[in-house]
């Protein structure tokens, strides 16, 4: 199933249902207002949602013309946001970029830091922030939704409760990080609200692309218009979507519609930390990881960060170029 949050007058916005190739979408508020109603009681009502989904896929129910410019992030504010760092290239080449080795335990032992989840930015909404000298840059990452996960799971159960999968533009604010890393307390000025693709899909939809809890398909970032990286979401990611989940459950319980992102998909493509696009690579789904080799590389970075009127547009495509998401598309602008 394929789901999406239209804008009213609301917080949490109205639940519509996608058809499989985007095209068409219906109102399903007879069976759940929002998507948060329906994961509180999935077990429930997602059979329902089955149906009409057929339904809509069969053009045997009333619906219209699928608009993303509509579309809150489809859960609009949510209990849990918690990110991950999974792809432990995009790890390794952070550390060595400022001199630092990386410990042994980051291969084993996943990175994650919990992020706000009150305020969402819609995903072809601009990024409103108050200065574009903080070091404004994009992260392509994945994320899946939970089922309530019960405390101390195994990484086996955890992925039982995966209930759907998202992209996600997790924005950081590079200049803001180091000072509130060095007070050894985590991150939380330098990471601003985040945005989530259009649409969230049940992992069945994926396919055979969905194995061992990981999405394979290649992750597009287009940046002002350019192709900057396309990654393959399945390689090189160290910790699963199920063993990301049980990680963030160690030590207390997570509720239905807790988001628990992927980090930053990286590949090493086969060289030392991966290539550019125009180096026939597949290039890279931030800022921070071309500037981490130019410095590497040429002792400086050279590419700049994110400035105002800047845009980037996040998406994934199957294997016959359809957009599986919809896109991310969106421009970074001031506040004032």
């Amino acid at each position: 199933m394929k789901f999406a949050t239209y804008k009213n007058d609301t917080r949490d916005g109205q639940l519509m249902l996608v058809s499989r190739d985007l095209s068409r979408t219906c109102d399903v508020g007879d069976i759940a207002a929002t998507l948060q109603q329906l994961l509180d009681n999935w077990q429930t009502l997602a059979p329902h949602m089955e149906r009409r989904y057929q339904a809509l896929n069969n053009d045997d129910v009333k619906s219209e013309a699928f608009d993303q410019s509509r579309c809150e992030s489809p859960l609009p504010r949510a209990y849990q946001w918690a990110d991950g760092s999974a792809y432990v290239n995009h790890v390794e080449l952070v550390r060595k970029a400022r001199g630092a080795e990386m410990p042994e335990s980051f291969w084993n032992d996943p990175l994650m830091y919990q992020g706000g989840s009150d305020d969402f930015i819609g995903p072809w909404d601009d990024i409103i922030l108050p200065s574009d000298d903080w070091g404004i840059d994009f992260e392509g990452e994945v994320a899946v939704v939970t089922d309530d996960v019960p405390m101390g799971c195994t990484p086996e159960q955890a992925g039982e409760r995966i209930r759907l999968l998202m992209l996600v533009n997790d924005v950081s604010l590079r200049g803001l990080i180091p000072g509130e890393l060095a007070k050894s307390f985590g991150f939380f000025q330098s990471k601003p609200a985040s945005s989530f693709s259009p649409v969230a899909v049940t992992p069945d939809e994926l396919g055979d692309a969905w194995q061992d809890n990981k999405v394979h398909f290649p992750l597009r970032s287009t940046y002002n218009g350019a192709l900057f990286g396309e990654p393959e979401a399945g390689e090189d990611m160290t910790f699963n979507f199920g063993q990301l989940v049980a990680h963030a459950a160690k030590s207390r319980n997570l509720g239905a519609g807790a988001v628990v992102g992927s980090g930053t998909v990286s590949n090493k493509q086969g060289t030392e930390h991966g290539s550019a696009i125009e180096e026939g690579g597949r290039g890279y789904s931030c800022i921070a990881e071309v500037r981490m080799i130019e410095t590497i590389r040429d002792g400086k970075p050279s590419t700049p960060f994110m400035q105002f009127g800047d845009r980037i547009k996040i998406e994934m495509l199957d294997h016959d170029g359809h957009s599986i998401f919809g896109t991310i598309d969106q421009q970074v602008k001031p506040l004032n």
